[in-house]
């Protein structure tokens, strides 16, 4: 049975770890397919709440093989805590995998991170300082060091001291720091790698084999569309590729075996970070949809960047990635308002384009163009099916559809497993039925 891919469809933080974990019910397999620890997944379940940041949203799904993917860079004392905190709650790891072409954070990436953005003052891309981006660097000028590395101590050493010798002189010449020291590093990598040593496999061979006897494959994207390195509003961006593109890559997934492209969006924008956002209320109003949406990173605590729904980035996005269907998510965070704004076009030098531009400059001085939708003034938590929603909110869907030109299959209305609405009867999970 070909994969499904979940991809943000905005800045990231739309919800993709609560859908993979409903969606994940009824598959066999969930690969995470980029990002790092930088991202934050938030599950709430009967017990409890997971903010996952390294391990796929499917494991909470007792017959569900989840695996680490090639695209992803594994900060290792993350990683390791992670795992533990999920064993302590019950959570069996026997199904967790990790891809040997996994690159791993280092270290010294997340000192270099820090001292880069320093450097960038003013014009600071807002990372959170995770080493992420660096060990994305490492990884194109084929300086990284693998999963696969920890295997083997004498090539692990190897490798490690040749990139240690060059580190330690960019941070002592360029940016007066004191140097690392070799046998620490290589011997906390070594103790971290005899601990993962019995999770390590060749990822593509297992998501190709469960291709093959047809079972359900999930890709799970990490960060949105909007901060693709590519596509995304540069160089405000994260240093992955969090597209249905970019998933084949990073899990092993060939574009043909894609049967379904799953974009999350919010009923509203949001942003964490720097970077041009132009729908972005400075106002009582983004304060309102802050606190009711709960917008507050899962990795840093930052609060989140707020604004009206951006038609013309989701669109953006929608087209690029050839979304199949979309799963809109926080729609009970409108629930309040009278009147709820669409930007449907901006307006750059006295003219309306409705295309994002590429240099972040121009993006950053346009003015959306907002459209008036009427509120509905009523609670949408209690919602389980398509007649329990107002007729305002579903006309409010109907509108982003028509915008974004695919369909939208599933709306959440609260945090929680079972507060996913299905439109279609087809596109039910398990978990909300």
């Amino acid at each position: 049975m070909p994969a499904t891919i979940i991809m943000g469809g905005q800045w990231g933080d739309e919800g993709k770890g609560k859908l993979t974990d409903a969606l994940a019910a009824d598959a066999q397999l969930v690969v995470r397919a980029n990002g790092g620890s930088n991202a934050g997944h938030t599950i709430e379940t009967d017990a409890g709440v997971f903010k996952m940041h390294l391990v796929p949203s499917g494991i909470l799904n007792p017959d569900c093989t989840c695996v680490i993917g090639s695209g992803v860079v594994v900060d290792l004392d993350t990683l390791v805590k992670e795992m533990d905190d999920l064993v302590v709650r019950g959570v069996d790891l026997q199904r967790l995998r990790i891809s040997e072409r996994a690159h791993v954070v280092l270290p010294y990436h997340p000192i270099l991170d820090r001292l880069e953005e320093t450097q960038r003052a003013d014009d600071e891309i807002g990372t959170t300082l995770r080493g992420n981006g660096p060990a994305y660097a490492d990884k194109v000028a084929r300086k990284g060091i693998r999963i696969a590395d920890l295997m083997d101590g004498a090539s692990l050493r190897r490798k490690l001291s040749r990139q240690i010798e060059l580190k330690n002189q960019i941070l002592t010449k360029v940016y007066g720091q004191p140097p690392l020291d070799l046998d620490v590093i290589y011997d906390g990598l070594v103790s971290h790698g005899n601990r993962l040593r019995e999770y390590v496999v060749p990822a593509e061979v297992l998501v190709q084999n469960a291709l093959d006897d047809g079972q359900e494959v999930l890709v799970e994207c990490a960060q949105g569309a909007m901060l693709d390195v590519d596509y995304g509003t540069y160089p405000y961006v994260t240093s992955s590729s969090p597209t249905a593109a970019g998933a084949c890559q990073a899990a092993g997934v060939a574009p043909t075996q894609v049967r379904r492209v799953v974009a999350v969006y919010k009923a509203y924008s949001t942003r964490v970070g720097s970077g041009p956002m132009p729908t972005e209320l400075h106002d009582e109003v983004g304060q309102t949809i802050r606190e009711r949406g709960r917008e507050y990173g899962t990795t840093t605590g930052r609060p989140r960047r707020t604004g009206w729904f951006d038609a013309v980035a989701a669109r953006h996005v929608a087209r690029l990635n050839g979304v199949t269907e979309i799963a809109l998510t926080l729609l009970d965070v409108l629930d309040t308002f009278a009147e709820i704004q669409v930007c449907t076009a901006y307006r750059l030098n006295g003219g309306t384009i409705d295309y994002l531009p590429a240099r972040d400059d121009l993006l950053a001085q346009v003015t959306p163009v907002l459209t008036p939708q009427p509120g509905w003034l009523s609670s949408t938590t209690a919602a389980r099916g398509h007649g329990d929603l107002p007729d305002a909110a579903l006309a409010y869907v109907g509108i982003l559809e028509q915008l974004l030109g695919a369909p939208i299959t599933l709306v959440g209305v609260g945090p929680s497993r079972q507060q996913l609405v299905s439109l279609r009867p087809e596109h039910v999970p398990a978990h909300a039925s």
